[in-house]
């Protein structure tokens, strides 16, 4: 038995994952969650004469990421600054946190933004992330969006191929948008995909 965001008093079954909207007392898990992820290849972005070209070459050694801890971007109230809702679903086995999702929508662009979206090591490679994933679109039907759109890092192959396989395709990308930061050298992609 499985819930979700629309049924969360569906109890979950020992050894089950359940989806449902994040809780005020989630917020420690959620900060604590480990992000973290190596990989064997990136996805190199190189200006040409025609604009950018993005193509996935192998890294050796691998590459391991920490991502660097967050300033809350949200309010305490789940309010990203713009306009529209936003939405977190958590994964969780029992008292586990098994992974979040946090999405916002804008109506004046009908987009639904993924703002965050991570699974712990342990449940990686189990659907948990396509789940959460269904979740933020699912969201995105509530609100009539056109199109789900997120942000990676160029560095992040594994979520990258994950969100190709989720249905996503590049759409953009910025090359400054980590200068400053502990992530300075990496590229922004976009990618976005359409609410069925």
């Amino acid at each position: 038995m499985e819930t979700t965001a629309q049924d969360p008093t569906v109890p979950p079954e020992p050894g089950t994952v359940a989806y449902r909207p994040a809780r005020p007392e989630d917020g420690a898990a959620i900060a604590a969650l480990d992000g973290s992820f190596t990989t064997d290849s990136v996805f190199e972005v190189t200006a040409t004469q025609e604009g950018f070209r993005i193509r996935e070459t192998p890294v050796r050694p691998p590459l391991h990421k920490v991502f660097p801890a967050e300033d809350d971007e949200a309010d305490g109230d789940g309010d990203f600054g713009g306009s529209g809702p936003s939405r977190t679903v958590v994964a969780v086995d029992g008292d586990e946190l098994c992974g979040f999702v946090t999405a916002s929508f804008e109506p004046w662009n009908a987009r639904l933004t993924v703002r965050d979206i991570e699974v712990a090591p342990a449940w990686r490679n189990k659907g948990v992330g396509r789940a959460l994933m269904s979740h933020a679109v699912n969201f995105a039907k509530e609100h009539g969006a056109e199109h789900v759109w997120l942000e990676v890092s160029n560095v992040n192959a594994p979520a990258i191929h994950a969100y190709l396989r989720m249905g996503f395709a590049f759409c953009g990308l910025d090359t400054s948008l980590y200068d400053g930061t502990e992530s300075a050298g990496e590229r922004a992609l976009f990618m976005a995909r359409p609410v069925p």
